[in-house]
């Protein structure tokens, strides 16, 4: 099963082949992806590399982690799975480090925009204990003429 690792602290200017080289004495069995800026196509500063299984990641952190690539020490680690719909603030979102590091990945725009603002959509314990303020009035003339026909009845 493969193991995906975590590269962070990479500089900004930095290409899938350069790091690629650089991870050349690990053997042909890995793979490397930097994370771009789809505005400007710059690295945002961390990456990953897949190796096929537990003990190769060990070796590869062991040997790679604090090693210094364009004068910028790499920090490795593996990453931790995806997680789906949270709204993180992580470096590596869909594995993002063990350490708890941000989730920029998440940030992604698909369409579906929280309306947290929107108190009519609220969940929160004090949306659910009251009627909403800008309704109150209106709420309040609605029970007593629905208690005004129980009563008539």
């Amino acid at each position: 099963m493969s193991v995906r690792l975590y590269i962070g602290n990479l500089p900004k200017e930095v290409e899938r082949q350069e790091l690629q080289d650089f991870f050349a004495d690990a053997g042909d069995s890995i793979s490397v992806k930097v994370i771009v800026d789809r505005k400007t196509g710059k690295c945002r500063g961390f990456g990953f590399v897949t190796v096929k299984n537990d003990e190769q990641a060990d070796v590869f952190i062991e040997k790679y982690n604090g090693n210094s690539f364009k004068e910028s020490p790499l920090k490795i680690e593996k990453a931790q799975p995806r997680a789906k719909g949270k709204k993180e603030e992580g470096e590596a979102g869909g594995g993002s480090p063990a350490s708890g590091g941000n989730n920029k990945s998440s940030r992604r725009g698909n369409g579906n925009r929280s309306r947290q603002n929107d108190s009519s959509t609220s969940s929160s314990p004090a949306a659910a204990s009251g009627p909403d303020p800008r309704w109150a009035t209106e709420l309040e003339k609605l029970k007593e003429m629905l208690a005004a026909q129980t009563t008539n009845s």
